[in-house]
């Protein structure tokens, strides 16, 4: 099957944010709301147009979806621009099919073209570094909230890039404007990668 991987258009919204709700409806440490999730960052600023991306075949039918929006590595007084990574969605009926593994490799691209240098995940240590992730614990780089080690991981999009940067990883006021929950913000961002592990082939599951 043909992937084609272009920005998401203002015209998809209402799709797209369907396809995220049907692509959490069944995760059990969900409350269903990834889709305003995404709705509220495209109106923040860390939101980049150009980095909202869609997957579709050859007949223009929506498979999925993958957002990177701007963080920020803070330490003191200074303050390193990144991105990160949430969500990634794939229709149910067509997640295993390497859809996501290709929204995520696109996505990259097409930040380095825009002069980004590196990208922050919390996820599967079992899946991500495939495509080069490695713990942010190498660069002193930590989560603003408990999270297993070994599940919050960077990349350099440029080799180097974070040579001389550490600190706490701010991300978008919008993620914390969710809706109570009995898991904290970071096992909400866990489960969204771990939804991702899921679509692209392997089975996906949040610790009890």
């Amino acid at each position: 099957m043909e992937i084609i991987i272009e920005q998401e258009r203002a015209s998809e919204f209402e799709a797209v944010e369907e396809l995220i709700r049907q692509a959490f409806a069944s995760e059990e440490y969900s409350d269903q709301t990834e889709h305003q999730l995404v709705k509220r960052l495209r109106n923040s600023k860390a939101y980049v147009t150009e980095l909202s991306l869609t997957a579709k075949c050859s007949d223009a039918k929506l498979l999925g979806h993958i957002l990177l929006t701007k963080a920020w590595i803070l330490e003191g007084e200074k303050s390193c621009e990144t991105l990160a990574l949430a969500p990634v969605s794939v229709s149910p009926e067509h997640q295993r099919k390497g859809i996501g593994s290709a929204l995520i490799n696109a996505s990259f691209e097409r930040a380095k073209q825009l002069g980004f240098s590196s990208v922050i995940v919390l996820g599967h240590p079992a899946y991500y570094p495939k495509f080069g992730f490695e713990p942010a614990s190498r660069w002193n780089i930590r989560a603003p909230f408990d999270v297993p080690e070994e599940a919050f991981m960077v990349i350099e999009l440029v080799p180097g890039a974070l040579a001389n940067v550490s600190g706490v990883v701010q991300y978008a006021g919008e993620f914390s404007t969710l809706k109570k929950r009995k898991r904290r913000i970071g096992l909400f961002l866990f489960l969204i990668y771990e939804t991702a592990f899921a679509t692209s082939g392997a089975a996906a599951g949040l610790p009890k």
